[in-house]
């Protein structure tokens, strides 16, 4: 199956931004998405111009939540987030693992060719949708291939 293909940019930044909250809307936060059995959620708050704080998070890149500024890789492949998480079981060009940052379980779905991942965090009934990204080939390309071997060579089941 291929990826879905890019939204690119057009130039007009409000209604690209409109587009991308439709698109945010119908295949992420109301498609019923679902990892390892369990319901996939977004963060609502706080919301910012009116939409979600998790579209802000995926469309957006920084350090500190109010200096993020959009990243056109990000925006671009919005339509790639749910079809990580829905190949991500069975697609030999997708890989997943757990890991832990700041105590708490994250899962990485990762389509390494591509350099995308989504960050999932573990609930006790669903995941939170935390972020997705274009991953950088240099330092964070190793740094995940190493946690995700080191993954599943212990991982149980």
């Amino acid at each position: 199956m291929a990826l879905p293909e890019l939204f690119p940019f057009k130039g007009e930044w409000l209604s690209y931004e409109d587009d991308l909250y439709q698109i945010y809307l119908a295949e992420i936060v109301n498609a019923e998405l679902r990892f390892k059995g369990l319901p996939i959620s977004c963060q609502y708050r706080p919301a910012t111009k009116d939409k979600h704080f998790g579209f802000w998070h995926i469309i957006s890149e920084g350090e500190k939540e109010d200096d993020r500024t959009p990243d056109l890789r990000r925006c671009e492949r919005i339509s790639w987030i749910s079809y990580l998480i829905t190949q991500a079981e069975t697609n030999s060009e997708i890989s997943w693992w757990e890991n832990k940052r700041q105590g708490k379980t994250r899962v990485v779905i990762w389509h390494e060719s591509e350099n995308f991942a989504v960050v999932l965090e573990q609930r006790k009934s669903y995941y939170l949708l935390k972020t997705a990204y274009y991953v950088d080939k240099s330092h964070r390309n190793a740094t995940f291939k190493k946690e995700r071997d080191n993954f599943w060579k212990a991982y149980k089941g």
